[in-house]
């Protein structure tokens, strides 16, 4: 239906939000602007008429935006295409107008080109877009998202967060490592890192509320970054779950505290050990940090080249007999094979020559970060006094039934405190150290920062006032306790400065982890036949008798540690195997631990808990210990040649895959 020419003016005139209309020739002209564009600034069309320049519209336009609005005329000349732009327009009051102002270009019947734009108020969104920025500006926290699939494929980043990462410009032709981390979220975390980022995930995707914490991050440059950031889950508009992330960079913070750490550390190691080097295995350097030392004093703090500075040591140093162990440990330490994450502090015992004769030392390696590590010698006191120190100690752990709960939850952990006259001051402590006297990591900042009386020190554990004190007394001990988070017997080592003249002289202690023997299996087995059977259905005999096992779930875990023939089965792993339509979380890892407990205590009621070994939360069962149908018709024994009849843990649907190998073998021979 065609609109007669009154009706078509009134709907532009009125109801079309800021119409105008251009001939773009050699001069752009305003042909027509609409009552409505008029009420939108203020004027008049009248006021707006009246003028000798073509296009008085212009004069509204910000001087600050002047170059938005003739790039906008000038796009729609050049490709006749629509057109957008924001800007801002100054009303007839003073006050401010924000425009999107969209373009069409169209020819006219005599060959001309006309333009026909539209405003839209955005002035409120502005507003909105202005906060935004202003909180962007003034916050400097790094924004993200990402979504919560396996490969966590990143949705948004801010320009704070690309900073901090510090992401560089991708050239042509070069590789974007913005988007290829953007694929993978945890491509910007270390791999040390990167189980217990999973587990934080897991825990806040189950969360109801955002959890916070710290991580390291790996930078673009090499260099880490460390991050403090709260973490929530979301559900978008369209129904998709994905991570929202607000993170501030803390990485100065963190390197002052832990230098500072360090050196109070130092400080307490120095006064326990004659001699302490510091070995940088990131730079290859070794150099000279504490100790009184004529030949050393003139090097301290210099940086060496390790493996040359430290050999020209041992053959100087170190007695003929002895020179080929000790640069044997020092070759495996380079090599990092002594280094590894969580494995005990290495340490050597060798002589030193001096002017009246030999000298035992002992020597330690204690490490910092995964980079840098403190190796402290000192001298072995007279052989006969520690023999007999030995002995005492000994004793004392058989007399001490209560020192197991002292450190029922100590797990592996390096401390160290000062002890002047009758009173403590605790001068550094790795996060789970603190628990070996009873107190939580946020109990121990504030005794860090005072004295405490020694019977106050120790009043939150089990050992009393005397225990302690003969402790400091002996100078030097070992004491075996019962991890509850490896499920195994270990030992620690205490050991403090020797006493001065001055009682009120300070006294350090420094306590870590030391190698637990191995536990003799021959000798637990000697009166046991463990037998397991996996061909058909599972189970697991003591002396021809078959255990009752009172949980399905314990009894599956089992049969998934015997699947993996003597490799360790992560928590996860686990968790995928019993309960497979459940992901890890907080929840399953609780259901999981508590089934291991009682697959645990089923086998020990059975005298038979040695054939498990459980290291960091990962189990396997130590294959040496029993008798299995699987195992010796894999190794070819003759008696088990026929054993396999084509089933295989026909209990477990998971079994599949090992039975699918085990018919491929079957029908190759």
């Amino acid at each position: 239906m065609n609109l007669p020419f009154e009706s078509t003016t009134e709907i532009l005139d009125r109801h079309i939000s800021g119409f105008r209309q251009y001939r773009l020739g050699d001069t752009v002209r305003l042909t027509f602007i609409s009552r409505n564009c008029c009420h939108m600034t203020g004027y008049t069309r009248e006021e707006l008429e009246n003028g000798c320049s073509p296009d008085l519209y212009a004069h509204l336009i910000h001087p600050a935006d002047k170059h938005l609005y003739d790039g906008l005329l000038e796009q729609v000349r050049r490709t006749r295409a629509t057109a957008s732009a924001e800007y801002r327009l100054l009303r007839k009051d003073g006050s401010v107008l924000f425009v999107r102002d969209t373009m069409t270009a169209g020819e006219a019947e005599d060959q001309s080109l006309n333009a026909y734009s539209t405003l839209t108020d955005i002035t409120e969104l502005m507003a909105e877009v202005t906060d935004l920025r202003f909180l962007r500006d003034t916050v400097p926290c790094g924004m993200l998202k990402f979504n919560c699939g396996k490969n966590s494929e990143v949705t948004f980043i801010n320009r704070r967060l690309l900073d901090i990462l510090r992401f560089p410009e991708t050239r042509e032709g070069e590789i974007s490592y913005l988007e290829l981390c953007k694929s993978n979220i945890f491509l910007t975390i270390p791999m040390e890192e990167r189980g217990r980022f999973a587990a934080f995930l897991n825990r806040a995707y189950e969360a109801d509320a955002p959890l916070s914490g710290e991580i390291s991050v790996l930078r673009c440059d090499g260099t880490k970054a460390r991050l403090y950031g709260w973490v929530n889950k979301a559900v978008t508009e369209d129904g998709r779950e994905e991570f929202h992330c607000v993170c501030m960079d803390i990485t100065e913070r963190y390197h002052n505290k832990r230098a500072g750490d360090t050196q109070r550390y130092l400080k307490a190691l120095s006064e326990v050990y004659e001699k302490i080097f510091e070995y940088d295995f990131a730079n290859g350097t070794v150099k000279y940090v504490s100790g009184e030392s004529d030949t050393f004093n003139r090097i301290r703090n210099l940086p060496m080249h390790m493996e040359e500075a430290t050999n020209r040591w041992v053959l100087n140093t170190v007695c003929a007999e002895d020179r080929p162990a000790m640069q044997s440990f020092f070759a495996d330490v380079f090599t990092r094979k002594m280094m590894m994450r969580d494995s005990l502090p290495p340490q050597i015992r060798y002589r030193v020559k001096r002017e009246d004769g030999l000298c035992a030392y002992t020597g330690i390696f204690l490490k910092i970060d995964p980079h840098v590590a403190l190796f402290c010698c000192r001298k072995v006191r007279d052989e006969s006094e520690a023999e007999a120190l030995r002995h005492e100690n000994l004793s004392l752990k058989n007399r001490n039934e209560s020192m197991k709960e002292v450190i029922l939850r100590y797990a592996d952990g390096v401390a160290a405190f000062e002890v002047t006259g009758d009173r403590v001051t605790p001068l550094y402590a790795s996060d789970n150290a603190c628990e070996f006297f009873g107190y939580t990591r946020e109990e121990w900042f504030p005794l860090m920062q005072k004295s405490t009386s020694i019977q106050e020190f120790v009043a939150g554990s089990a050992v009393d006032y005397e225990k302690f004190s003969e402790l400091l007394r002996a100078g030097e001990a070992e004491f075996t306790y019962y991890d509850i988070h490896t499920e195994r017997e270990k030992r620690i080592k205490a050991i403090c400065s020797h006493r001065q003249a001055d009682e009120n002289a300070p006294r350090y202690v420094m306590l870590y982890k030391m190698p637990s023997p191995a536990p003799d299996a021959d000798e637990r087995t000697r009166d046991l036949n463990i037998s397991v059977r996996t061909f058909g259905y599972f189970d697991i005999f003591v002396n021809d008798k078959p255990i009752a096992f009172r949980n399905k779930k314990a009894k599956e875990l089992l049969a998934i540690l015997v699947d993996r023939r003597g490799g360790y089965v992560t928590s996860e792993q686990a968790i995928s195997y019993l309960w497979e339509n459940e992901p890890a979380s907080a929840v399953t890892l609780a259901r999981y631990r508590k089934e291991a407990l009682r697959l645990k205590n089923t086998l020990e009621e059975y005298g038979i808990g040695h054939i498990l070994e459980s290291v960091d939360g990962k189990r396997r069962i130590i294959p040496e210990c029993l008798d299995c149908d699987l195992y010796g018709y894999l190794a070819g024994k003759e008696e088990y040649a026929g054993a396999f009849k084509g089933s295989y843990l026909t209990d477990y649907p998971w079994a599949e895959v090992t039975l699918g190998e085990l018919m491929n073998d079957l029908q190759s021979t």
